[in-house]
């Protein structure tokens, strides 16, 4: 049984990139959040980087699950927040025998779509229920119960800053009860020699992921952005702890984009960041959970201490 609760359409959606590309690049340095890869090419494009031998964490993130799925506790309801198309879920699915729903939380509806149709195949005694909306804004709409355990991998808490990570894990603990668990996936901080390739691989699939991004303002907002005239470039900040993804303009630019009525100029060498990838220390990840409302019970690393998985519980 599956069933479709939507509360992000294509109008919300068309509104927020809007907002999203006026505020971005009339800052100062520009910028444009990374959700606005993912059109179908963009989802594409992830599908692929996730299959280079240079990006290690979703294969890294994979093996922890397989090795400890079954030691965590009895739940009957999953929750997965940006699950795109679930393709990690069945670990957990096969080693919660006592699950009964399963709620994917996603923007892109296509996607939830998608997965639920095979899941359903699949995994015929289980209800899903599709949420078609966004994790910063949405999850006071997440079904009830007493025992859930909400799943939120691949790292993708890194995409947020330290201010946005703050209010996204005390959302997600303000809609749990006491006792209820989150599992999170983090990156680890690691050599630079690791990190920065699996940003900006030899084959050019994640520049041409990042510059995904223009091509869909292009589509979407009837923008002149000459693609191939921006550069992808991935740095390691050591300060911060993260990858930056940006695009940088080869060459004086002018950009018009007619349906905002805006011009954007580009001087030779202004970039625009698309993607912040911060990258954890068990005792950060330990203390921001604790700040949250949450416990630390269980933390798993792959074999070569790349990447961290964590069960927390709310308290």
């Amino acid at each position: 049984m599956t069933v479709t609760d939507v509360y992000l359409d294509a109008g919300d959606l068309a509104r927020a990139l809007r907002a999203d590309v006026t505020a971005g690049l009339t800052a100062d340095p520009k910028w444009l959040p990374p959700k606005w890869f993912y059109d179908a090419r963009g989802s594409e494009l992830f599908e692929q980087i996730t299959e280079l031998p240079e990006y290690y964490p979703y294969r890294a993130e994979r093996s922890i699950l397989a090795a400890h799925a079954a030691e965590l506790p009895p739940a009957r309801t999953l929750i997965e927040l940006g699950s795109g198309y679930s393709t990690k879920t069945r670990l957990l699915m096969d080693a919660l025998g006592t699950l009964e729903t399963y709620v994917p939380m996603d923007i892109s509806a296509s996607a939830l779509a998608a997965a639920a149709t095979q899941i359903a195949t699949d995994y015929p005694r289980l209800r899903v229920h599709n949420i078609v909306g966004d994790f910063g804004r949405h999850l006071g709409h997440l079904p009830g119960g007493d025992d859930r355990l909400v799943a939120f991998l691949g790292g993708t808490i890194g995409n947020l800053e330290p201010a946005e990570r703050a209010k996204f894990l005390a959302s997600v603990r303000e809609v749990l009860h006491p006792g209820e668990r989150l599992l999170l996936g983090t990156d680890l901080v690691k050599s630079p020699s690791v990190l920065v390739p699996a940003y900006d691989d030899a084959q050019g699939v994640t520049a041409d992921f990042n510059r995904n991004v223009l091509r869909v303002i292009n589509a979407s907002l009837g923008a002149d952005f000459d693609v191939d005239a921006f550069a992808h470039v991935a740095l390691w900040d050591p300060i911060n702890e993260w990858i930056e993804m940006r695009l940088r303009a080869t060459r004086p630019m002018r950009v018009t984009i007619p349906t905002l009525n805006l011009t954007a100029h580009f001087t030779d060498g202004e970039e625009i960041r698309t993607e912040i990838s911060a990258k954890f220390r068990r005792e950060r990840v330990d203390k921001e959970l604790a700040e949250a409302g949450f416990t630390l019970d269980q933390w798993w690393t792959d074999d070569e201490s790349r990447f961290g998985l964590s069960l927390s519980s709310a308290v």
